[in-house]
């Protein structure tokens, strides 16, 4: 099957030649070589770049593994530059390269040299990879199929479709396996012996059981709010654990920097300011998130909320847990504060939108709930409000748009009907 990654084509086309090293990092089987060593490849096969001018190397194959020493794989570069037109260096699995960071910064000297690698394990999935190259690394982060990426794949309509998508997430393998029994071995496998193996190798850690606990608990809790602090009072009442708060942060900032998981800050929306803790978490994977649990806790609402915050982060917005602060009497006709939550501010440049993921609004009563505090909000940006109910776009005499999960996700300029 040919998968499309067209957003990320154009992501590496709109740096081609910028003078920088194009670093694609991304969670585990989440189509970096591929968008790498055949969609970008043959694009510049395209544009008539000679073969002889892309110096591709798979460095995890056994029969490249001479140029894992770091003076034989430049000297190999070296010699297939033949003139002075631009030569594209491909290298997949770079960390697998002994001193790959002054190798990458060397290649950078060399003026015709345009570089992209890539690389599959959590010491090169870190968050802060880019620091390597001292200001002069551009990354551009892979995300597993959206909803749109991932009914371009799949034969089937948007509801079965969904369906799948909500338990078995959008890794692109996922979607070309033609049991449920592959796909949930596949992903529980992977997630044991793939991505906690990395993390527990890179930080030699020993309170295995511990970590698996954690991972547990947050899956459970997407979407709720939650701090090392209430993880840690669950670890002592439930699992009689005495796990230490240094250690569960530690832990949590491993799950991060490995893109397991995603967290979204809280913000003050009238006060302009980021309140502390507690936050709430998301899988980058909806997939991986259940494969975790055993597939026992597929709660849709929770998951459509998990997708919505993982799509707007694939579009390049930075998003936080919106808090409304509103003064209401009491029974006592006493005036109280209460705080009211919006799911997700999202923010790029100049552009914010306030999103409620509702799943269902069957009643007036529930309408009101998930309108209330987008009406407090005394702004003009666009507030929305997403139910996977099939319903035309509309919008209300207070400004607020309602619109189905299925057009939020599958049309690119969804946030402006």
């Amino acid at each position: 099957m040919d998968l499309k990654r067209d957003k990320y084509l154009n992501d590496l086309m709109n740096r081609m030649h910028n003078g920088m090293i194009k670093v694609v990092t991304g969670i585990r089987r989440s189509g970096k070589s591929y968008l790498l060593f055949h969609i970008f490849r043959n694009y510049l096969l395209e544009q008539g770049i000679p073969k002889s001018h892309i110096i591709a190397i798979e460095l995890d194959q056994r029969k490249n593994r001479q140029y894992r020493d770091p003076d034989v794989i430049l000297d190999y570069i070296e010699s297939l530059m033949k003139d002075k037109e631009p030569y594209y260096i491909i290298l997949d699995e770079v960390q697998m390269l002994r001193e790959f960071e002054e190798v990458l910064n060397s290649l950078l000297h060399i003026r015709n040299a345009d570089i992209y690698v890539t690389g599959s394990n959590s010491k090169f999935l870190s968050k802060d990879v880019i620091t390597e190259f001292r200001g002069r690394g551009d990354e551009i982060h892979i995300y597993p199929f959206t909803f749109k990426e991932f009914m371009e794949a799949y034969e089937g309509d948007i509801y079965h479709g969904w369906a799948e998508y909500v338990v078995y997430g959008g890794l692109p393998l996922t979607v070309t396996m033609k049991t449920e029994e592959q796909k949930v071995n596949y992903l529980t496998n992977l997630f044991q012996e793939t991505y906690l193996r990395d993390i527990m190798e890179r930080y030699h850690i020993e309170k295995v059981q511990e970590l698996e606990d954690l991972i547990n608990i947050l899956a459970s809790a997407v979407g709720s709010l939650t701090n090392p602090s209430k993880i840690e009072a669950t670890f002592r009442s439930v699992i009689q654990s005495e796990i230490s708060l240094n250690t569960i942060r530690q832990y949590m900032e491993y799950l991060e920097d490995a893109f397991l998981i995603n967290k979204a800050n809280r913000y003050n929306v009238k006060g302009r300011k980021y309140i502390g803790t507690p936050l709430k978490y998301y899988f980058e994977d909806v997939g991986l998130r259940n494969a975790r649990l055993g597939f026992r806790q597929v709660e849709e609402t929770h998951l459509m909320e998990n997708i919505v915050f993982n799509e707007l982060r694939s579009r390049g917005f930075s998003v936080d847990v919106g808090v409304v602060e509103k003064r209401e009497k009491n029974a006592e006709g006493k005036i109280e504060k209460k705080q009211l939550e919006i799911d997700f501010i999202a923010n790029l440049g100049s552009r914010r939108y306030y999103i409620q993921s509702a799943f269902h609004m069957a009643t007036e009563e529930k309408r009101l709930q998930e309108k209330a505090s987008l009406i407090s909000v005394n702004d003009s940006f666009k507030k929305i409000i997403l139910v996977k109910d099939v319903v035309n776009v509309t919008r209300d005499e207070v400004g607020i748009t309602t619109m189905s999960i299925f057009d939020f996700l599958l049309k690119e300029n969804s946030l402006e009907l």
